[in-house]
């Protein structure tokens, strides 16, 4: 894979006013963009949304400008979960689709990423082709081809009538009570109403954004504000979406926790009793093991695919399987949609719940999580782990004294400049030593 410059996992990210994400990049990004997705012989449009954080309407009119003057008409959504963006692109038979968005990341993050005209992430080579673009000077089309901008009134309807589509038209979720948690990002003002149609009762936190408290203390990096809000309410389930409306997790009525790799455990074995699954189940490098055991147990294939839901995507489509996910909450259901959507995942969970006519715990009772430990190693700029020689020995050394039972991972994050170093085995102990053992090295090993 060609080295890229800017673009990571998930699109281009980092701190506003620190290069790249700074206005003037954007304005380039918009022209270079405009540039790689042009069509041939046709008027071209793209679509832009955004979340909630302050910046984004700073970088939405620098976008704007970069795509108008590359002769791109621009379709301007407001705030809107990437998800939805994905949606409104296909719709719209736009040439792409932008999200002004840093994710779960705090509001002085911001970022980009970029849906193709069928609503999917882009490929290596489409990224390679901007990059390209960007290394050339902005050059304005004649006055008479420049874009126009419009505004989509109807998008937050449009899409909310997408994700209830999803789900056959006699679900309900009538005499449920739902607490959901809207990380005062782009889902504040869709998924209540989403719910609430469906028949739910619904309870809302997290849905008051001013543009800096975006995944503040709430959202599903931040569970404790809802296993408060679903333990005073005494509500049936709470469901916590991430700034951006990609992922969601999930908080039963006893409190616990259910993580991305117990949704993607409770939806893929559900299905299978069905015979609805049509093939295997795609995890990560960081899916907890305890999946790939479970599914084994009911005769369900698994496969990891690398960290980033456009890869999992890349295994379904080539496995021509249907559901895949992350630990995060990032799931990807193909006969629903194109990428991770935390509304759309919720709704099959819920859908799996009812048709099953199970609890959740007892529905996520067939699978047991191996004891994982995960230590983050903040670094001066990104490096590949396994490219060092004194890295890959203690890793050797790891990986033997934890045997088969166990499993260890080292990897660079995408997105922030860490290493992320990872163990997972029986024994909680033993997990502990190695990872604190690696992350140390890792450290000392920094450039």
């Amino acid at each position: 894979m060609t080295q890229r410059k800017y673009f990571g996992t998930d699109g281009i990210r980092g701190r506003v006013g620190d290069s790249p994400i700074t206005p003037e990049f954007m304005l380039h990004l918009g022209w270079a963009a405009g540039q790689a997705f042009k069509r041939a012989g046709q008027r071209n449009s793209v679509l832009i949304g955004k979340d909630t954080r302050l910046s984004g309407y700073m970088f939405e009119s620098a976008l704007e400008a970069g795509l108008a003057a590359a002769g791109v008409d621009v379709k301007l959504l407001g705030p809107m979960p990437t998800p939805a963006i994905a949606y409104l692109t296909r719709t719209f038979r736009a040439s792409a689709g932008i999200v002004i968005s840093a994710s779960h990341n705090p509001h002085h993050d911001n970022g980009i990423k970029f849906f193709s005209s069928a609503g999917t992430k882009l490929d290596d080579a489409l990224e390679a082709e901007i990059e390209r673009w960007l290394d050339q000077p902005i050059k304005v089309c004649e006055p008479e081809e420049l874009g126009k901008a419009s505004r989509v009134d109807d998008a937050p309807g449009r899409y909310v009538e997408f994700c209830k589509s999803t789900v056959p038209n006699e679900f309900t979720l009538d005499g449920m009570h739902l607490v959901l948690d809207c990380a005062h990002g782009a889902t504040y003002h869709v998924a209540p109403k989403v719910f609430r149609e469906l028949g739910a009762k619904v309870t809302v936190i997290g849905a008051e954004p001013d543009g800096l408290n975006i995944n503040l203390n709430v959202g599903s990096t931040h569970l404790g504000a809802l296993k408060q809000a679903v333990a005073e309410k005494k509500a049936d389930l709470g469901i916590a979406f991430d700034g951006d409306g990609d992922r969601v997790l999930m908080v039963d009525r006893d409190g616990s926790e259910v993580d991305g790799d117990e949704l993607l455990y409770i939806l893929a074995s559900q299905r299978q009793a069905e015979g609805r699954l049509n093939g295997g189940v795609v995890g990560t490098l960081m899916t907890n093991l305890g999946v790939e055991l479970a599914l084994r147990e009911i005769g369900v294939e698994f496969e990891r695919a690398k960290v980033g839901d456009r890869y999992v995507m890349e295994r379904l489509l080539a496995n021509n399987w249907l559901i895949g996910g992350e630990g995060s909450g990032h799931m990807v259901i193909r006969d629903c949609t194109t990428t991770g959507d935390g509304i759309v995942s919720a709704l099959q969970v819920l859908l799996a719940v009812r048709k099953s006519g199970k609890t959740m715990g007892e529905l996520r009772a067939g699978m047991s999580k191996l004891p994982q430990k995960m230590i983050n190693v903040r670094v001066a700029e990104r490096f590949d782990p396994l490219g060092r020689a004194d890295i890959v020995e203690a890793m050797a050394r790891a990986e033997a004294s934890l045997g088969d039972a166990g499993r260890i991972l080292l990897r660079a994050s995408g997105t922030e400049p860490l290493i992320r170093v990872m163990a997972e085995g029986q024994s909680a102990d033993d997990i502990t030593r190695v990872v604190e053992e690696l992350a140390l090295v890792v450290e000392r090993s920094t450039p």
